[in-house]
């Protein structure tokens, strides 16, 4: 066996290592130190069990039921780790030991890597955190409030102002009120060479409208617990909306109970703080308080998101969705707003509402812009093919 050939079955060795985790069965015989043994030492605090022994210390699987032990155990998975699989391991480490109440540190909050499942979590547990841990928290969910804003802000805006300025325009202007740029482009056809001049058969104008508040949109949100992902990225979103002058934005929250959260708008942060993840889900009472605030349905758009397990009354809901849509709202259906693929959810009642016009689909955060111009616009949805 050549040297190079000898090298790369030793590292194929010290994976197999790493992956099976040392019993005594495991067949490999290999032993770890430094490094390779401080990763193995992690893996095992989290995946094994309390007979496993390490290799090369005294160790115990389990990362005990202090804090300290836990922020020492993050930090070592941070700096063994890329932060992809940090993530994941911290998803781990609160469903299978149970950490959720360690979550209330300070300690452990400071070296914990943020991310959308992480804020989901504390928002879960913000009614019983103590305040010495509620500042941390919220500087934990900011950090990653403010990710998701320099990542989807731009392009909401940039999309949803480009929409509104398309559905605000008007074919018989005043004359002070033309748009002579795109009027020239829309009539190119009948340019007259031999007297140099466009005929405008079509005139597009700006739209007086365009000084004031155009289209109203509501956002209705499930804040079930298995709606986590989707409530961080609907509050953000709600945000970005509010800040756009051309919109009058609201974002309502419900499970049972249904709580108005557009006050808060101004800063995600407080609308995160101000949702109460878990219980139970009530569409159609939070449908019904949405229909209460549309004042203008023909320039309304209600985007519902929710997995579609009701609570309530069903029927009620479909002749609720059916009666804003007679009425000229543009509905529009959500299974989840968030990166996590293909979510669980009421087939009968996606199919209901499918069969009324308002197609229920996931959609991703870079999705949601495209989907919001299409239905200002009151354009087909962009529907994913697989749903």
């Amino acid at each position: 066996m050549t040297v190079e050939a000898g090298g790369a079955a030793q590292e194929r060795l010290r994976r197999w290592r790493l992956v099976l985790g040392g019993d005594g069965a495991d067949g490999t015989g290999r032993e770890l130190s430094g490094r390779d043994a401080a990763m193995d030492g992690a893996l095992t605090a989290l995946y094994g069990t309390a007979e496993r022994p390490a290799a090369g210390r005294d160790r115990s699987a389990g990362l005990g039921a202090s804090a300290p032990s836990v922020a020492r155990w993050l930090g070592d998975i941070r700096t063994y780790f890329p932060t992809s699989v940090v993530q994941v391991m911290q998803r781990d480490a609160i469903d299978r030991l149970g950490l959720s109440a360690l979550l209330l540190e300070p300690e452990m909050l400071e070296a914990v890597e943020a991310d959308v499942h992480l804020v989901g979590t504390l928002l879960s547990l913000s009614q019983a955190m103590p305040e010495t841990v509620k500042e941390t928290a919220r500087a934990v969910v900011r950090k990653v409030v403010e990710d998701l804003e320099k990542r989807l802000a731009t392009r909401t805006r940039a999309g949803l102002t480009g929409a509104l300025d398309r559905s605000a325009r008007v074919h018989r202007p005043r004359h002070h009120d033309i748009d002579w740029n795109r009027t020239i482009a829309a009539n190119l056809r009948h340019y007259l060479p031999e007297h140099g001049t466009v005929v405008p058969e079509r005139l597009v104008g700006h739209g007086r409208a365009a000084r004031s508040v155009k289209k109203e949109v509501v956002l209705c949100v499930d804040q079930s617990g298995s709606m986590a992902a989707s409530v961080v990225h609907a509050s953000v979103f709600g945000a970005v909306l509010a800040s756009l002058r051309s919109l009058d934005t609201r974002l309502v929250v419900f499970d049972t109970a249904v709580v108005d959260l557009t006050d808060r708008l101004a800063d995600p942060v407080d609308v995160l703080f101000g949702t109460r993840l878990g219980g139970g889900t009530d569409i159609n009472r939070a449908l019904a308080y949405c229909q209460s605030r549309i004042t203008r349905p023909a320039e309304t758009v209600v985007v519902l998101i929710s997995d579609l397990y009701e609570g309530g009354i069903r029927d009620e809901m479909l002749k609720r969705v059916a009666a804003m849509k007679a009425s000229g709202v543009q509905f529009v259906a959500l299974l989840a707003l968030s990166d996590e693929g293909a979510p669980a959810y009421d087939r009968e009642h996606a199919a209901a509402l499918a069969a009324l016009g308002a197609p229920a689909f996931a959609c991703t955060p870079d999705l949601f812009p495209e989907v919001m111009a299409a239905a200002i616009e009151k354009r087909p949805l962009p529907v994913p093919d697989a749903v």
